[in-house]
């Protein structure tokens, strides 16, 4: 009987590590940037985390830094990108299975504005037309990278068959 067991637990090892060596990976990436846009591992997309594009881009010549606007304004503009770059990979919203959410406080009110952020998550999830709700994980840090954003979304994607 343990000679039997060994041998079952032995078949299903090497069944788990031949399923996980014919996973596909692939970079989605460019040779200026520091991280992948994304990667692909089998049917499920990786994004990196995405930022908000500046509402007024920063003006060295006049010294005047970036203006992102507030969660809400920069929840919009990430969330239409993460729409574009899922949609540049034959995905959709409706594909995402989990989000993480990283947001900082704004320092206009020392506060998170989780309210903000929601009010535009929930136009692209539990919709009418697009119903399905990703598991989301959302947590407060003290900064983000780029000085002025207040939120950092990344998403993971799976391909339906």
């Amino acid at each position: 009987m343990k000679v039997r067991n060994v041998l079952m637990s032995a078949a299903f090892l090497a069944a788990s590590c031949l399923a996980h060596s014919q996973v596909t990976v692939k970079h989605i990436q460019t040779e200026k940037a520091f991280i992948a846009v994304g990667v692909w591992a089998g049917d499920t997309f990786y994004l990196s985390g995405q930022t908000a594009t500046p509402v007024t881009p920063a003006d060295a010549a006049k010294g005047t830094p970036a203006v992102w606007g507030d969660t809400k304004t920069q929840a919009a503009s990430i969330f239409a990108k993460i729409q574009k770059a899922l949609q540049d990979q034959g995905l959709d919203m409706k594909d995402v299975v989990k989000a993480t959410v990283f947001m900082a406080a704004d320092p206009t009110t020392g506060k998170i504005d989780f309210a903000g952020m929601n009010s535009e998550f929930s136009k692209y999830f539990g919709t009418k037309d697009q119903p399905n709700k990703p598991a989301r994980s959302a947590v407060q840090v003290a900064a983000l990278v780029a000085p002025g954003a207040l939120l950092e979304v990344e998403v993971i994607a799976v391909k339906s068959k």
